[in-house]
């Protein structure tokens, strides 16, 4: 038969982590490609008891569930929401299968073939990937370690008009930037005063590395969500588990009533008994103190992971150590293509992301991604060792060409 598929499929690439994910599924490739938490810091026992909870709750734990969301869930949500000044009631969250799903659901709600989106210079490629299989027209904004540039943003606002604007201003993927005071209140300033909404994605914002800096968040400078330009998505798959694969979305009412809408039709709602369970953890666990435990474990790995790289000295590599959140950003040696260095790393053993992918358009080549949560120390340093290698048989290629 032949098959007419839709024409959202055309120019939609899979994604390049889950394919090098399946790489190293069952082989002994280490991986530094995945955003993969470390399975050791897993809350085993609190997740364990929650559920015993839901289970012993009575059968309606196993019933169909409220599209938006397990009510004592979105309540407890909103008190952990408030400690931060992002102050909203249940009505103004919808817990989402994974914060992904906020953004498939934001894509599908607000943005029509042709409509434009903006974006950070690199971003997060699986967004990249739902805004291309609605048709947008998708433009990068320039970006430094700050943010992005406000005055390209303000001209790219001014020429492309713009229906949304997407940012991971807290340890964004893939680059690890945390962005500016000046910058955060900046974007927002300019988009409340153009009216173009903000989607502003946090998976890592509570993975920060000095337990004395300040990231206020863009939803939260603000004000209240009900006249707010920002609507804000996290998830608790980097703070709990991912396996729950559940997240929230927050903003005006309004705006989650016709989320709400078509996440109906997506999957009616997310897992009712994965929202119960996550509800007696934040009830009976200490979240925070767990947060601050894989904070310092992960701050130890980045570091770890850093030194390797600088004991490397590849001529004319250029990176920052991140400040939070599970990436470093590497500028490689100018010249050099990461995806063909990539298939000499699988050879040797060891698997990280081109960074290519994490463009919207013009994609810098000599770029890459390295997880450093997932990995101990051991396994790191034979890795880190392997992709030397493989740095080494690259330009000894290169030289005989």
């Amino acid at each position: 038969m032949k098959y007419r598929f839709s024409k959202s499929l055309e120019g939609f690439s899979s994604s390049a982590v889950r394919e090098i994910l399946k790489l190293t599924q069952g082989s002994s490739i280490i991986s530094f490609a995945g955003g993969l938490p470390a399975e050791e810091y897993f809350p085993i026992d609190a997740v364990s008891d929650a559920f015993k909870k839901v289970v012993e709750g009575g059968k309606s734990a196993l019933q169909y569930g409220l599209t938006e969301g397990y009510k004592p869930l979105r309540e407890s949500l909103c008190k952990r929401m408030a400690k931060k000044n992002m102050l909203v009631t249940p009505d103004e969250m919808l817990i989402t299968t994974g914060s992904q799903q906020a953004i498939d659901l934001m894509t599908r709600v607000f943005i029509d073939e042709g409509d434009v989106i903006l974006v950070e210079r690199p971003t997060y490629l699986a967004a990249i990937q739902v805004f291309q299989a609605k048709g947008a027209k998708i433009y990068s904004v320039e970006s430094d370690n700050d943010g992005m540039l406000l005055d390209d943003l303000a001209a790219k606002i001014k020429k492309h008009n713009p229906k949304l604007v997407y940012v991971i201003p807290t340890f964004s993927n893939p680059a690890g930037r945390a962005w500016s005071l000046e910058r955060r209140q900046g974007l927002l300033n300019l988009c409340r005063e153009q009216e173009v909404l903000i989607l502003e994605d946090d998976p890592y914002g509570e993975i920060q590395f000095d337990p004395n800096a300040s990231y206020p968040t863009i939803f939260s400078l603000g004000g209240k969500a009900e006249d707010n330009v920002v609507m804000y998505t996290s998830t608790f798959s980097k703070t709990v588990a991912p396996a729950f694969r559940t997240g929230w979305i927050m903003g005006n009412a309004e705006v989650i009533r016709q989320l709400a809408r078509f996440k109906q039709s997506a999957d009616l709602h997310s897992s009712s008994i994965d929202q119960q369970t996550l509800y007696h953890v934040l009830e009976n666990f200490d979240l925070d103190g767990h947060i601050q435990l894989i904070r310092e474990q992960y701050y130890d790995r980045m570091k770890f992971m850093s030194g390797l790289l600088a004991e490397m000295k590849w001529p004319g590599m250029k990176y920052e150590e991140p400040k939070g959140g599970m990436f470093i950003w590497v500028e490689l040696p100018e010249g050099v293509r990461a995806e063909e260095l990539m298939k000499i790393a699988v050879q040797e053993g060891v698997a990280f992301v081109p960074g290519a992918t994490f463009f919207a358009e013009n994609p810098q080549y000599n770029t890459m991604r390295l997880n450093y949560t997932h990995t101990d120390r051991e396994t790191t340093v034979l890795g880190m060792q392997k992709l030397n290698k493989a740095m080494e048989s690259y330009l000894q290629q290169v030289a005989k060409v």
